[in-house]
């Protein structure tokens, strides 16, 4: 026994042995990630996918839902939804779509609770609720949805300056909180809904009159610009953006004889 202990420390102990010990441990080492790296490459999963466009607020349902065979590689954003079942009773989340043959993605589906939340319950605290009155044409063929955020732009005829037209913004990063047909039934969550009619939104209390003011002005138009998926994701403060026009709005209310 006492020489096959010698004969271990021996062999161990030798520097060849040593070298040729790392250089096995090496390959092993580089065998298992090659391997590794091999199987993830044809290695393929089910994902579901949308047959066709899902708009925002829709509900999901199965048969618009297919899966697609893909390589686990080729899945490295890990939001993707695998499991089906995780879209039972779902709904795209305001403000976002899934585009036909577009994967699910959790940050972009909500519950019935989350869509159909009380507009009054989204109001800020010092905002007040706003409708301003549009038509499929002023939001851009419906494209305007809630949880949007747009730009307020101003059109009229200054009748003390030549009769000059007036364009420009007026208030921006305006969230909106809802759309309405003429029936006032919800545009994105109402099937029976049909065109937009009624934009509802917050705007801080001391624009409330402003906007209500300009709405009488004969002739001024109040025109909602919708804006980019980035422009919603990091929306700015709502603020006026153009004091000429608030003033041209202000004076009117002035020459009305309404107080400021």
């Amino acid at each position: 026994m006492g020489n096959l202990v010698a004969t271990l420390k021996r062999f161990i102990q030798n520097k060849n042995t040593v070298t040729i010990l790392a250089v096995l441990a090496g390959i092993i080492i580089l065998w298992y990630f090659y391997n590794y790296r091999v199987n993830q490459a044809i290695t393929t999963v089910q994902v579901p996918y949308a047959i066709e466009r899902i708009d925002t607020t829709k509900k999901i349902e199965t048969d618009n839902i297919k899966y697609r065979e893909i390589t686990e590689s080729s899945l490295k954003n890990n939001d993707i939804i695998r499991d089906i079942n995780q879209l039972q009773d779902m709904y795209v989340c305001a403000g976002t779509s899934i585009p036909a043959n577009g994967f699910f993605h959790a940050s972009q589906i909500c519950s019935e609770n989350e869509i159909s939340t009380s507009i009054t319950e989204d109001i800020p605290d010092g905002y007040s609720l706003f409708d301003l009155a549009v038509t499929s044409t002023s939001t851009y063929a419906n494209s305007i949805a809630p949880g949007d955020y747009i730009d307020l732009y101003v059109t009229a005829r200054d009748r003390d300056n030549d009769n000059k037209i007036i364009f420009g913004k007026l208030i921006e990063s305006i969230e909106v909180l809802a759309v309405r047909d003429s029936s006032l039934r919800d545009v994105f969550w109402d099937s029976q809904a049909s065109d937009s009619a009624h934009l509802l939104f917050a705007v801080p209390n001391d624009y409330l009159k402003l906007l209500n003011v300009a709405q009488q002005i004969s002739g001024l138009q109040i025109k909602p610009v919708p804006r980019n998926k980035t422009y919603t994701q990091n929306p700015g403060d709502t603020q006026i953006s153009s004091r000429e026009i608030y003033s041209f709005i202000m004076n009117n209310a002035e020459s009305s004889g309404e107080e400021e």
